[in-house]
């Protein structure tokens, strides 16, 4: 099977097919965690926190260092959570739904025009996963991926052009998150009693870091207890931060079992990437996770990863480390760290 020209799972799930091609049936073992995605969302145990994020920068310091504490408390403990009063309009956040809702409703000739080409290293654009491993595994998902800030490292020619607000409503929202994500940067640092502006300078500052939007399209599925949307992984980033068309679908792997996140209105997931958790030296947490698919409603995600460059090194920062704990990430780079990540997959 050529991979350049994978078929679009949109056409696969609109062909009327009763039953899945075997690439994307799952393996044995992990069938068995795979459930109905909206009766694990009813489910009680332990949930995702939620943060609010409303007195992060409150003058009143015995106000702000609650916030703080909650804020650790989750990162610690969870690295995932959703954020509230984060700052961004509903607004916007409808828009860019809207707008990203409208492309992926284009016929799949039109999207092809966006399509990217993996094998020679365009990975911008209109894709679906490509199978990486020797079982030739295939994942329920298409997907646009674009880098949206610095607005300088931009390439607006593979933007959507349809519809026609939809690279001044992703710019605005990367410029609004691109806040957030420093906001974010200092509270993290100030939790980890570093000075204020110490991870965001880690992870590249306003010039460098690169946040990378990906809008994930999940087509219902005919076999939805057989397949997965995306495959367990942590995410490589620094953060990431998701928004969703508020069907279900997320789920974490906390305490040795798969927790579905709960659709919380108006906020935005956050996780905690590999690079903050090795800059934390273990403190801070990046959890494992997955995305479910169902048969009844497609799903959209929009993530944001915000990314340090390729080039610069990883590694615990001095304050996190002391005799009684050890470093325990050795020094990489970004992409090394990329290339580690592959390699033990394969």
């Amino acid at each position: 099977m050529t991979n350049s020209v994978a078929p679009r799972v949109e056409s696969l799930a609109s062909s009327g097919i009763q039953s899945i091609p075997k690439e994307y049936i799952r393996p044995k073992e992990e069938l068995a965690s795979i459930g109905n995605v909206f009766e694990e969302e009813k489910k009680g145990g332990p949930q995702v926190p939620t943060i609010d994020l409303k007195d992060i920068e409150s003058e009143d310091i015995k106000v702000r260092k609650r916030c703080l504490q909650e804020l650790k408390k989750a990162a610690m403990e969870w690295g995932v959570m959703h954020l509230v009063n984060h700052g961004i309009s509903d607004q916007l956040m409808d828009h860019v739904r809207i707008v990203g809702q409208k492309f992926f409703e284009l016929p799949i000739e039109e999207k092809e025009k966006y399509a990217n080409d993996q094998a020679s290293g365009k990975i911008q654009g209109y894709g679906s996963k490509l199978a990486n491993t020797a079982s030739g595994q295939l994942e329920w998902i298409d997907y646009f991926f674009h880098l949206v800030f610095p607005e300088d490292k931009r390439d607006l020619s593979i933007w959507p052009k349809t519809p026609s607000e939809y690279t001044e409503v992703t710019s605005e929202y990367a410029r609004q998150l691109r806040g957030l994500a420093r906001k974010i940067l200092l509270a993290l640092s100030l939790c980890l009693g570093l000075e204020e502006g110490m991870l965001e300078k880690e992870v590249g500052g306003l010039e460098e870091l690169l946040l990378q939007m990906k809008i994930n399209y999940y087509p219902k599925c005919p076999q939805p207890e057989l397949a997965l949307g995306v495959e367990a992984h942590t995410d490589v980033s620094a953060l990431t931060f998701i928004l969703h068309n508020m069907v279900p679908g997320l789920q974490l792997f906390f305490e040795g079992k798969w927790i579905t996140a709960k659709c919380i209105p108006n906020s935005i997931i956050m996780h905690i990437g590999d690079t903050i958790e090795i800059l934390s030296n273990g403190k801070f947490k990046s959890i494992l996770h997955r995305g479910l698919v169902n048969k009844e409603k497609v799903r959209i995600s929009w993530i944001v990863f915000c990314e340090p460059p390729k080039e610069i090194i990883l590694k615990p920062l001095p304050e996190t480390v002391s005799e009684t704990e050890p470093p325990l990430f050795p020094p990489r780079t970004f992409a090394q760290l990329i290339q580690h990540k592959l390699f033990k997959k394969t």
